[in-house]
């Protein structure tokens, strides 16, 4: 079981991964459009005092979008998304463990953050998806609008995360827990592919390029 789940299993796991990713990317290019920066004072003003008072109405605007993104109205909300977005990409890709299999396999590798450093990660990962799911769960306006869907989708993310901790501290059997690990790791892999988890990879453009409430700025780009 070992051999599949590291062999066929995992091909077929980044295959969909990839494949999703494509469609995704796709999609969010074709159901957004170019956003015009807003402006009370013309581009071609010639006058300076027209000019500095362009410039302070147009950094004014800039200020009001930004209130009205994530960052001004829920700014702990968005460090709390932020890290936890962070981690979930940097953990796997620069953990020790992960890069010596990926060199063994390929003669490749990238670059390894030290295992202190990714425990650490790991478990702040695991409180921030804690902190997700209390919110979740006591929060109206949030319980509101999330179902069963939404609480998997947390799980599936927080699976490889748990089951690697516990096999890196060898706190349960060994060998049945990294076969655990792995499968949720691919599991995942196709999620992100097939579902809106796959928003983790594009999370930074999102926020950064798409202007919405959830936004970290205005953004160069909007919903259509």
């Amino acid at each position: 079981m070992y051999d599949f789940i590291r062999g066929p299993m995992l091909w077929i796991s980044f295959i969909v991964f990839m494949c999703g990713l494509v469609f995704q990317f796709y999609k969010i290019f074709s159901i957004t459009g170019k956003k015009e920066a807003p402006s009370l004072i013309r581009k071609d003003a010639n006058n300076k005092g027209l000019a500095k008072l362009k410039k302070y109405l147009n950094k004014a605007l800039s200020s009001v979008a930004l209130k009205g993104t994530i960052l001004g109205t829920q700014p702990f909300v968005a460090l709390l998304s932020f890290i936890f977005h962070v981690c979930i990409i940097a953990t796997p890709l620069f953990l020790l463990a992960h890069n010596i299999l990926l060199f063994e396999s390929w003669r490749f590798r990238l670059f390894s953050l030290s295992e202190s450093t990714t425990d650490i990660m790991t478990v702040v990962f695991l409180a921030c998806a804690a902190l997700f799911l209390i919110r979740r769960i006591f929060i109206p306006t949030v319980r509101a609008v999330s179902g069963i869907y939404d609480y998997l989708l947390l799980l599936v993310a927080a699976a490889p995360f748990i089951t690697g901790f516990l096999a890196y501290h060898q706190l349960v059997d060994y060998e049945t827990i990294i076969i655990i690990h792995i499968i949720s790791g691919e599991l995942m892999l196709i999620a992100v592919g097939l579902t809106k988890l796959g928003h983790m990879i594009f999370f930074f453009f999102v926020r950064l390029h798409i202007g919405s409430e959830y936004s970290f700025r205005g953004g160069s780009r909007s919903w259509q």
